[in-house]
């Protein structure tokens, strides 16, 4: 499912970008998944339904957003790493500003705005209170703010996407399991084969 998300859009609000890097992870399988041990209170998200967002934070301050993708009772999920501003730059800064409480005046550029999945989560305002959201509609989440999807606008995933080993992981780091839009000025920092 991971390489099938690059291209597809995420939208909040007056926020759009197109998703050009992602990272998989598959539970029982896979030691560097949070489901890789069973259900939790916590991880209760990526076992389904699919179609869900599952946000976790991370070293105590930055927020993550995954879909989910496994069929319901199975932990799978793929990590949102880095998306292309399509519209709504202003508001993105806007986010991301208040999130960092950047003093600067210098604003962000745009190919930095969500450019690593804690910049995309500050980007489009994601954090615990979206875990579990609806992106692909059929269904509200008594939490939810402003609703955030993904869709599909008819731009087809890359026929050969970059692969590499994921990113900030210390078990299974080598599983070529992160995709990405190769060239696009967006895609995160990391390692390219």
């Amino acid at each position: 499912m991971a390489p099938r998300l690059l291209n597809k859009v995420l939208v909040r609000g007056s926020r759009v970008a197109r998703i050009v890097e992602v990272e998989a992870y598959e539970g029982a399988n896979d030691p560097s998944s949070h489901g890789h041990r069973g259900m939790t209170n916590r991880t209760r998200t990526m076992f389904g339904p699919p179609g869900r967002l599952y946000v976790y934070l991370t070293y105590g301050m930055y927020h993550c957003a995954n879909v989910v993708c496994g069929e319901d009772g199975v932990c799978s999920a793929v990590l949102l790493r880095a998306a292309a501003p399509l519209d709504g730059a202003g508001a993105m800064r806007r986010a991301r500003n208040a999130a960092s409480r950047r003093r600067s005046t210098e604003p962000f550029r745009v190919v930095d705005l969500c450019s690593g999945p804690a910049r995309l989560c500050q980007a489009f305002g994601l954090d615990r209170r979206d875990d579990g959201v609806d992106l692909v509609g059929s269904a509200t989440h008594p939490r939810q703010r402003l609703p955030i999807l993904i869709v599909d606008d008819g731009t087809p995933p890359p026929e050969s996407p970059g692969r590499s080993g994921r990113i900030g992981v210390t078990r299974a780091p080598n599983r070529l399991w992160r995709f990405y839009v190769a060239g696009d000025a967006n895609v995160s920092r990391g390692p390219r084969p």
